[in-house]
């Protein structure tokens, strides 16, 4: 009989383990980074400053504050990718934050983009108007950059192809 209720119990913990849902996941990983912030483990990506320069491999990204510091004011951003031969996208335009979710406006392009802390992330699939800001076959869907510089003279000194300044005047 013992070893009976033993297996039963074995049979319901592994049950459980399968049947977990999406969202009971995403609820205790937001809690545990909740608890990593609170414990300062972890920057809270709602007041990490997101000015300076942004980059993986040829990507690249500016961003800078807005010049009133007001809350509700937009940041400029700049986006250039370059991978060669006629495959590249250029844009700049603004960005509102709200904790981790940037409100990105490239002219008609409009998208949520999503930042950690550490990466700024687009998401994979973006509105049509997205795809007038590229040539050949690039595209800023799945743009993921990381911080290289929280400087915001440099992010002033990225350049589209023409020579343009993609943040700041």
């Amino acid at each position: 009989m013992r070893r009976g209720w033993a297996g039963l119990m074995l049979a319901a913990a592994l049950a459980a383990c399968g049947s977990g849902t999406g969202d009971a996941d995403n609820a205790a990983g937001e809690q545990l980074e909740a608890a990593s912030i609170a414990a300062g483990l972890v920057a809270d990506p709602a007041v990490v400053p997101l000015e300076g320069m942004w980059a993986r491999d040829s990507d690249r990204m500016c961003i800078l504050p807005p010049g009133d510091g007001g809350s509700d004011a937009s940041w400029q951003i700049g986006v250039m990718l370059d991978y060669g031969e006629g495959q590249g996208c250029t844009a700049r335009g603004t960005l509102k934050r709200s904790g981790r979710d940037l409100a990105v406006t490239l002219g008609g392009c409009r998208f949520t983009a999503r930042f950690d802390g550490d990466d700024i992330q687009f998401p994979a699939t973006l509105p049509a108007p997205c795809a007038s800001l590229c040539t050949g076959r690039a595209s800023l869907s799945a743009l993921i950059v990381e911080r290289i510089s929280r400087s915001a003279a440099e992010a002033r000194t990225l350049r589209s192809a023409d020579g343009a300044a993609l943040c700041g005047d």
